[in-house]
């Protein structure tokens, strides 16, 4: 099984770009963030006459997640209310960042975590208290007894200094804090989850979002911000993890690059 995932920083400003992708990559599963367009405007047709179905939780003009599976999903559910009770979720479901479904035994869950923005804004704060539920939506899964499950998606943090090119200093910088980090510890790895990339490559320079301004792709000036994460078993049967950096080249491309694991 091929699990990818694909910030696309618009599905229709980038269609031709995903859609040719699909075709010279058919991995079995894409998750793709930040569509940018509400349901009933998700351009269907084209992912289907890719051979894939399409689950979708749009929202207009920002944020937006989906899934394309070549096999039918189930157990799809959208949102932390999927999981949790309502009165725990909050506010935190109006905008849509959570997608999940089951493919053969496989719990995948796609996310586009808050940006943040700017160290201590309101958005940065807001950031803190999604991640917080994060783990409590997690936990909750992986008491609801799926014991295989791939976490995956846009998480607008880097882990480690060595997943931000050399010239940039993650002290207070949104996206290396170490509150940040450490909630995505508590959130992801505290559980068990493990980063699929990191059984594979252990030394720095490798990235999956490049600022569009200052020629960031084109110095390589990046950050590893997009990430598969895995329970014990997936991780064991994982054969390769890795960024293709191919689309980052096109013209009009999305700031970020698919990341691939297979197993």
């Amino acid at each position: 099984m091929q699990i990818a995932t694909w910030n696309v920083n618009s599905i229709r400003t980038r269609l031709d770009i995903v859609t040719n992708w699909l075709q010279q990559n058919p991995v079995d599963v894409l998750c793709v963030q930040e569509i940018k367009v509400v349901d009933e405007q998700f351009p269907i047709a084209a992912i289907a006459a890719c051979g894939y179905h399409a689950y979708i939780s749009g929202q207009k003009s920002y944020n937006g997640v989906a899934i394309f599976s070549k096999q039918p999903l189930t157990n799809v559910s959208r949102g932390f209310s999927g999981i949790l009770a309502p009165e725990a979720v909050g506010d935190l479901d109006e905008q849509k960042r959570v997608i999940t479904g089951n493919l053969d035994g496989v719990q995948i869950v796609n996310l586009y975590v808050p940006n943040g923005n700017l160290f201590g804004s309101d958005k940065y704060v807001y950031k803190l208290r999604w991640l917080e539920l994060l783990g409590e939506y997690l936990k909750t899964t992986i008491e609801s007894g799926r014991q295989s499950i791939c976490v995956c998606g846009d998480f607008n943090i880097a882990l480690e200094d060595i997943d931000i090119h050399s010239k940039t200093s993650a002290k207070d910088r949104v996206m290396a804090t170490s509150t940040e980090r450490e909630l995505l510890r508590k959130s992801i790895l505290d559980l068990g989850l493990q980063d699929s990339f990191r059984k594979f490559t252990n030394e720095g320079g490798h990235f999956s979002w490049w600022d569009y301004r200052q020629q960031g792709f084109e110095r390589n000036r990046g950050w590893r911000i997009d990430h598969l994460y895995l329970t014990t078993d997936l991780l064991d049967r994982a054969t390769s993890c890795s960024i293709d950096i191919e689309p980052r080249k096109l013209v009009q491309p999305s700031d970020h690059a698919p990341v691939i694991v297979e197993f």
